[in-house]
């Protein structure tokens, strides 16, 4: 399906009815990445998986790219199908853009997940950090592009034309704020793989950062974690967008101040 959203054609996959769920892809890649989780939310909700501008089946846009550019997108975009507030998903970049819609626009967001996604710098692993050298570059683009070539509208030969954009956005990325996270009115759950591209300490900083959140490292799992472990992911996110939530026994934690 596709929708205008401000002068952007964007291309999303939708199933299932009930409450609205927005998923946000990684960076070059598409709605597709979130087949492992799709079945099992829409068997409760109305799951909504939007492809980004010079991403997927969604046509580039004249002009640089930034996260505060996607995230006006994604507002557009709930606002165009008229479905806010709506709970947000984003895995990497996704949840780059979910984050800063949360902060430029709370009142469209419900409850926000972020899935191996540092706000920071030096939040990311050294790992991280080494994919803008020129050969995490040269990697990122052999991954990307037999994702984009097949589905653009933009045709094949675009790819060099948008990821020159995304390598514009990754190098010049601004780190997030961690005070601002405590305007954050939405409970927000912060999700990773135990051998993701996020340090950990990184998580439970910005867990601390926000009046309502929760922490999920999932044990044997690297960035990929939502196609290594569906299932558990898929419940991750069940239980996280239920409502009510479960009861703490015993709460002795110390991710609050």
């Amino acid at each position: 399906m596709e929708v205008d959203a401000e002068g952007v054609r964007t291309y999303y996959d939708e199933l299932g009815t009930g409450e609205p769920v927005v998923l946000l892809h990684g960076g070059g890649v598409t709605a597709d990445s979130w087949q492992g989780q799709v079945p099992a939310l829409a068997a409760q909700y109305r799951v909504l998986v939007p492809e980004r501008r010079g991403h997927g089946r969604t046509p580039d846009v004249d002009g640089p790219v930034s996260m505060e550019i996607f995230a006006a997108d994604t507002a557009a975009f709930v606002e165009a199908l008229e479905l806010g507030p709506v709970h947000v998903v984003g895995w990497s970049d996704g949840g780059k853009v979910g984050m800063s819609l949360a902060l430029s626009r709370p009142d469209l967001v419900r409850k926000l997940v972020l899935i191996g996604t540092e706000l920071t710098h030096a939040g990311g692993t050294t790992a991280n950090q080494a994919l803008l050298d020129p050969g995490g570059m040269d990697f990122l683009a052999a991954a990307f592009r037999p994702q984009y070539e097949p589905l653009s509208p933009d045709g094949p030969d675009h790819f060099d034309v948008v990821f020159a954009k995304w390598t514009q956005m990754w190098k010049t990325l601004p780190d997030v704020d961690l005070a601002a996270l405590r305007t954050l009115p939405m409970p927000v759950l912060l999700m990773q793989g135990d051998d993701d591209c996020v340090r950990i300490e990184h998580t439970a900083e910005v867990a601390r950062a926000i009046p309502d959140a929760q922490v999920a490292v999932v044990p044997g799992a690297s960035h990929g974690l939502p196609l290594e472990k569906p299932e558990l992911v898929s419940q991750l996110l069940l239980d996280f967008l239920a409502e009510p939530q479960a009861a703490k026994f015993m709460p002795m934690g110390d991710l609050r101040p």
